[in-house]
């Protein structure tokens, strides 16, 4: 429904021909026109450079690069989900491809699980990956490392339970594990249904990438000459803190930092000098730091640098990053917040937990899980300490009224109360102290093929999800390109996102000259005059790339209604 190249479409349904080369007829206001000014971005951080090696569709009516671009510019014009495409207007979406109209939702997702149906989507990831840390040499030297909980409301499978901190419940969910730049960007995730927690996934899944793909890591010469240099830093927070794993990794010349988490004293203040620190979004704060060493945990030697705020409070962070100044050091570790930014940023606009097929997939028998049984045992004594501990403070209270003399004839039963609550306080205690060498002897982990069958589970499906996530990845890493160069003409520079936004859903003009070979989008005048010198700055930039429109010779030109 709603196609208007019949002939195309027979002659591509009897394989005839296809896929069909984009065709752009004149059109004026087409919604959505302005997620055109983000291809030259999306060309960038390469949406197509590997496409044609991993990927490859059955003959047919769509492009290859078509599919890409429009789930691309899905992810820009925040259409979150593919079945929303329902309630857009297929024919103004297929102006912006060159086509009389997108797929049908279920061609969509047909196409998409083709392309997804192995291992193709990781290695493609894998590969943007590279590039985006060699595009960025001077970002990949440090990297964030930390855990999203994605929680799960289906029932197709019985998840184990995560605590979220951020609805401060336990629910079904699965744990992915980003790595990001210090600016917040993306380079890949490693998804665990079953979370061993993050040291595992670190050692195991994420350090055997990072060593073979960040490059510029100094040579062994250079290492053996500087003794202190490391290969690479990584900063993730409390849950990473560990004296053996930053043992063992500054075997393998990899510096960590995190926060101590049992910091020794309260250093004088007079310690502290107060620094200009420049952060990685190129602002200048002031902040108060000392640094001295220490040894952790008695097992190495490490820098503890420490943040004076103005309530007193002192922030202890170690590194083993003995090559790093101090203020840079400080830098790294308080801007951590960009990465926290970025899964809140991705939540809301790229609806980064949306599951993307109700697909599931076995997990190998020999995978240890939480025991059940250990799981019940440990509940019983978690509730039955804080029993006690109420109880405790009943009797405390009841203790503390000593002093004040009971009624005449009251004596008796204040007694009797005392000694009951005595009891009552020694028997819950030994009944906790059952619990816990119950507890103790408890397996803690069994293997999944040793549980029950109705404890067993499935994880879900994440292969179309990866290769979503790496869309939206692009996008994402497009975006921030843009708001980089609108940020240059704003005064108010927290307002460059929302500014793109804004733009993305705007209409624009599609004029094509296939005398000149030219793809003109043409903009409409913006609300405000700072809008319009921005959104015209940005115009300009983008003209310089010279991009041509994938599948054409058409070179792209952005301007506005003058």
């Amino acid at each position: 429904m709603g196609a208007t190249d019949t002939e195309g479409r027979l002659l591509a349904s009897i394989f005839q021909c296809g896929p069909l080369d984009p065709c752009f007829l004149s059109s004026l206001d087409v919604p959505n026109g302005g997620v055109l000014l983000g291809l030259p971005a999306l060309m960038s951080m390469g949406l197509l450079r590997h496409t044609a090696g991993y990927f490859e569709l059955p003959k047919g009516y769509y492009r290859l690069d078509s599919i890409f671009l429009l789930l691309a510019f899905m992810a820009l014009a925040r259409i979150k989900t593919i079945e929303a495409l329902r309630y857009c207007a297929p024919g103004e979406w297929g102006k912006l491809l060159g086509l009389d109209r997108i797929p049908e939702v279920k061609t969509l997702r047909d196409k998409v699980h083709l392309l997804t149906n192995d291992d193709r989507a990781g290695q493609w990831g894998a590969e943007l990956s590279r590039d985006w840390m060699e595009m960025f040499p001077e970002t990949s030297g440090v990297l964030y490392i930390d855990g999203h909980v994605r929680v799960y409301s289906g029932n197709q499978t019985e998840l184990p339970r995560h605590y979220v901190a951020r609805q401060k419940l336990c629910l079904r969910a699965t744990t992915d594990y980003w790595v990001n730049a210090m600016d917040g960007q993306p380079f890949f995730l490693v998804n665990k249904a079953v979370d061993p927690g993050l040291l595992t996934v670190l050692e195991e899944d994420i350090l055997p990438r990072l060593e073979r793909d960040i490059p510029n890591q100094p040579s062994l010469f250079e290492l053996e000459e500087e003794r202190l240099l490391p290969r690479f830093t990584l900063v993730f927070d409390r849950e990473g803190y560990s004296p053996d794993f930053m043992c063992r990794m500054w075997s393998r010349r990899i510096a960590c930092q995190t926060y101590h988490k049992y910091p020794e004293g309260i250093w004088p203040e007079s310690e502290f000098a107060e620094h200009k620190v420049s952060l990685i979004s190129g602002h200048e704060v002031k902040m108060k730091l000392a640094e001295r060493g220490t040894i952790l945990g008695g097992k190495m030697w490490v820098r503890e640098i420490r943040k004076l705020s103005d309530s007193g409070h002192q922030t202890a962070i170690i590194s083993t990053n003995f090559a790093r100044d101090m203020k840079a050091t400080a830098a790294a570790m308080f801007a951590r917040w960009s990465q926290e930014n970025f899964f809140k940023y991705m939540r809301e606009n790229y609806n980064l937990d949306r599951l993307i097929d109700y697909s599931t997939e076995a997990i190998p028998g020999t995978t240890e899980v939480v025991s059940p049984l250990f799981r019940e045992v440990d509940g019983e004594v978690r509730k039955q300490a804080a029993q006690l501990a109420r109880k405790r403070c009943e009797c405390d209270g009841v203790i503390l009224c000593d002093d004040i003399e009971p009624a005449r004839g009251e004596v008796e039963a204040y007694e009797m109360e005392k000694q009951a609550l005595r009891e009552e306080v020694e028997h819950m205690a030994k009944t906790l102290e059952d619990l816990k060498a119950c507890r103790r002897t408890t397996p803690r982990h069994v293997r999944l093929a040793d549980l029950p069958p109705e404890d067993q589970f499935k994880k879900l499906g994440t292969k179309s999800k990866d290769f979503i996530d790496t869309i939206k990845m692009v996008a994402y890493r497009a975006e921030t390109a843009m708001v980089n160069i609108v940020r240059r003409t704003m005064s108010r520079q927290e307002d460059g996102r929302s500014l793109l936004r804004g733009l993305y859903a705007t209409e624009a003009d599609i004029l094509p000259d296939y005398e000149k070979m030219t793809l003109k989008v043409r903009l409409h005048q913006p609300a405000n005059r700072c809008n319009a010198v921005t959104i015209g700055q940005l115009c300009q930039e983008l003209n310089a790339t010279k991009t041509k429109f994938p599948g054409t010779d058409l070179r792209l030109i952005y301007e506005m209604v003058s």
